[in-house]
């Protein structure tokens, strides 16, 4: 994986570790300029990068591999449903109406397959200051030692929703689902798409 850091790279791991054995296909929503879908390659052999910013997809296309990018809304762009071993996706939810995102996630998994979410959300003052106080510090440990890289996708600052509503989205339309949620002001969502 790339030396570079910032808190979305940061949890990168938590995606790659969550790619089910045997998977042949993933999509990587809000790509960016494919770092993620870069290190999906390396363990799924078919994937394809989504994106509405077009720099981003201009370097992401730039690494020359067999990345297959796409220039479009996750939302609206027809992509097949229940087609992908892996749906992996990087602060974008907060880019869209998390509900109508999530279930547009849903429905492209395939049966057996992982939906696999790092996001951002709002914090709540003052009952989130302990986590507020506890991020700065390690936040601020983490970019002495490694520096900050700055992505260069567009960034939506405040994310609309809190932490709670994104808890109580995951554990209504995703049954069985795994939320947790991280220091350096991310939460998860983990969920496998039944067989049946």
């Amino acid at each position: 994986m790339s030396q570079r850091w910032n808190h979305n790279i940061h949890y990168h791991s938590r995606i790659l570790r969550a790619v089910p054995p045997g998977a042949t296909s993933a999509l990587d929503i809000g790509c960016g300029e494919g770092m993620l879908s870069r290190d999906l390659r390396r363990v799924v052999p078919a994937v394809t990068g989504i994106d509405l910013d077009t720099p981003s997809l201009e370097l992401a296309r730039g690494y020359g591999d067999d990345i297959s990018y796409v220039h479009g809304d996750f939302l609206e762009y027809p992509l097949e449903p229940a087609s992908y071993d892996v749906i992996a996706s990087v602060a974008t939810l907060h880019h869209v109406d998390a509900r109508a995102g999530l279930l547009r996630m849903r429905s492209l998994v395939r049966p057996g397959g992982v939906l696999a979410i790092v996001g951002l959300a709002r914090t709540t003052m003052p009952r989130d200051a302990p986590y507020a106080l506890a991020a700065a510090a390690v936040s601020t440990a983490h970019r002495v030692a490694k520096g900050k890289w700055e992505h260069p996708s567009p960034i939506v600052w405040p994310p609309p929703v809190t932490y709670p509503y994104m808890q109580a989205l995951a554990a209504e339309l995703l049954p069985g689902s795994t939320y947790r949620r991280h220091l350096l002001y991310r939460y998860s969502i983990l969920w496998t798409r039944p067989n049946a």
